[in-house]
């Protein structure tokens, strides 16, 4: 169900369990890309918002949330640390997709002690926006959104996906979507990721135009202990292109976190 929350005057919109909300020994905090909302992360509640307390948050701005979104990945991991505060949750797990991944891993060297580990989805330690898609976007934001999309999943995968994923990203207003790239394009924590001590998986697509695995990999490989995870046929919607598959590395990596605590 959706439940709101007041933060700083603002209504934050989130999904969570219908049931047993807070009940659970480990929560999933999910947090969506660059103009998505809740809705990005449909086919993990569906399958784990009964293991797990599930929260996929609107991010201020965008969905059923009140606000202006944000322009940098700081101010936006600072929304995520008002609502964490607030929530009845205990042994979180940050599960973020992009813009969501950059945030989680900013959180990480931020605020560590709040959260057992970070789950990175088609992220990297910089996330560089072509300059062309800012303008493209002033220009004919239409058709701007379609591309995004269109390289936002594998080929295959068009069909079935690009539909909901253009009008989802067709709500959201082109400033906050600017925002949110901006905030992508001035990440960079490749001076900084080795102090990330907590557990962290990174997944990506194999497949991923918009974040290379490169990028994934590069993650991996500058934190200790960090678990790499490339799932085959999908893209940079890798959670909802091949959900069983993020699902299966999602619930084991959260059930070996438990297991040494």
């Amino acid at each position: 169900m959706l439940k709101y929350f007041n933060i700083e005057s603002s209504k934050i919109a989130c999904w969570v369990n219908s049931s047993n909300f807070g009940t659970y020994e480990q929560s999933l905090i999910f947090i969506h890309g660059s103009g998505g909302d809740h809705s990005a992360w449909s086919h993990q509640y569906a399958g784990l918002h009964k293991k797990y307390n599930v929260v996929a948050i609107d991010l201020p701005g965008h969905g059923s949330s009140e606000g202006k979104g944000e322009s940098d990945i700081g101010s936006y991991c600072l929304w995520v640390k008002k609502l964490l505060d607030i929530l009845p949750q205990k042994n979180i797990i940050l599960v973020g997709h992009s813009l969501g991944a950059a945030i989680s891993l900013q959180f990480a060297l931020n605020y560590p002690q709040t959260i057992q580990g970070i789950v990175t989805v088609g992220g990297g330690l910089k996330m560089p926006v072509n300059p062309a898609i800012f303008e493209f976007l002033k220009t004919n934001p239409v058709e701007s959104i379609e591309i995004i999309c269109k390289f936002s999943v594998a080929k295959a995968n068009r069909e079935r996906l690009m539909a909901p994923l253009m009008k989802s990203l067709a709500q959201v207003r082109i400033d906050v979507l600017q925002g949110d790239l901006s905030a992508c394009d001035k990440f960079d924590i490749t001076e900084e990721v080795s102090k990330i001590s907590l557990k962290v998986l990174v997944i990506s697509g194999a497949e991923d135009k918009m974040t290379p695995p490169e990028f994934s990999r590069q993650i991996s490989k500058n934190i200790s202990g960090a678990k790499l995870c490339l799932i085959e046929g999908a893209g940079h919607m890798v959670m909802m292109e091949r959900p069983e598959e993020f699902n299966e590395s999602l619930n084991n990596f959260a059930l070996s976190i438990s297991r040494t605590v």
